[in-house]
């Protein structure tokens, strides 16, 4: 599951731990989420960290490393036995480049492979979370997401396989250096993500700078989303790179047809068809995983703010809404629930993860 605002953000009353308990219930297994890297490391040097400050940051990192909230999501998550996918984004001032219309990119690829190793150190195998909460079982991280689909203009200046792949060579060492057996996950790529692999493969080396392949792939119908699944496979193949496992870390359906919000893309649709959507994809997931190379999905998103005005259709992508801070489900979460229950064989699951407590069968 996409776990992404509302939840994990301080300017709201959500209690994200009941919530990652919810998705456990409904059949989540494990939870994509950005590291915000701005927000980790504000400050380039010591010298420029406000004495007051001080007491937040640790102070084994290079530099003033605030690992406040990434403690919270992993420390939450371990307890419920979900795994987590951290996608590292967001460029702090310091090292930011400018991207008109779009999200600050990093200027320079080492000191973003230097947070990566930081979180890994953090929070891999030998991580220091773990030894600082031994109250908490340890679930430590394996797989790290570099970026997110860079072959948009918003996230990255294009074009940006040249620029993108130097900071994923930066990351790769850095990660593999901290963790030998971790897994670097490739950015999501969206779109004609077929055609985008292949610029990147066009760079040499690239291809042994990630283990695994992801993909964001959107369309109108459960079938045309796993077509586009085959379609990035066969390019895999193509390009000679298709023993590589893939994820489809973000599908979905945003419910906003009716609700006044433009309609920006041909898979708006109602919440009865969300739900629908979803019913019908999941089982088409299990079917055709093997054959597909496919490790793991992610539904995007848990929960969607849906307060108005309406500003984003993908605010309604959510299984739950968040209106003024009153959170409901809506039918999609039902859906999902069934169909994600079903894959694993499981009518009840337990307090964690990796339990079913009444097994299907």
């Amino acid at each position: 599951m996409d776990a992404n605002a509302p939840l994990f953000n301080s300017e709201t009353t959500l209690e994200d731990a009941n919530q990652l308990s919810s998705m456990v219930a409904s059949g989540v297994q494990s939870i994509r989420v950005a590291f915000n890297w701005a927000a980790a490391q504000p400050y380039e040097s010591w010298d420029q960290l406000p004495a007051d400050q001080r007491v937040q940051f640790s102070q084994a990192e290079i530099r003033p490393t605030d690992f406040s909230q990434t403690d919270e999501i992993v420390g939450d998550a371990a307890q419920r036995g979900l795994t987590v996918l951290p996608t590292i984004l967001y460029a702090p001032s310091w090292d930011a480049r400018n991207n008109p219309g779009g999200i600050d990119t990093p200027k320079r690829a080492l000191p973003y492979a230097q947070y990566a190793a930081a979180l890994v150190g953090r929070y891999g195998p030998k991580g220091s979370f773990w030894s600082a909460n031994p109250q908490i079982p340890r679930r430590p991280i394996r797989m790290w997401q570099i970026w997110n689909e860079p072959n948009l203009s918003y996230d990255w200046p294009q074009p940006f396989a040249k620029s993108y792949v130097s900071l994923l060579a930066a990351a790769h060492k850095a990660i593999k250096h901290a963790d030998p057996r971790a897994k670097v996950v490739l950015a999501a790529l969206t779109d004609f993500a077929w055609t985008s692999i292949g610029q990147i493969y066009k760079i040499r080396g690239a291809r042994n700078l990630f283990d695994i392949v992801s993909i964001n792939g959107f369309s109108k119908t459960p079938a045309n989303v796993m077509l586009y699944m085959h379609f990035m496979r066969n390019a895999l193949i193509r390009d000679g790179d298709g023993h590589k496992p893939m994820l489809a870390t973000e599908i979905s359906w945003p419910s906003s047809r009716g609700t006044g919000t433009p309609q920006v893309f041909d898979f708006d649709t109602t919440p009865a068809g969300q739900a629908r959507n979803i019913a019908a994809l999941l089982p088409m997931i299990g079917r055709q995983r093997v054959a597909l190379g496919l490790i793991g999905f992610y539904y995007y998103t848990w929960i969607g703010d849906e307060s108005r005005p309406y500003t984003l259709a993908w605010e309604f992508s959510g299984l739950l809404r968040d209106v003024n801070g009153d959170v409901s489900a809506k039918p999609a979460l039902a859906a999902f629930r069934k169909a994600a229950l079903a894959l694993e064989r499981c009518r009840q699951k337990g307090s964690v993860a990796t339990r079913c407590l009444q097994p299907d069968r």
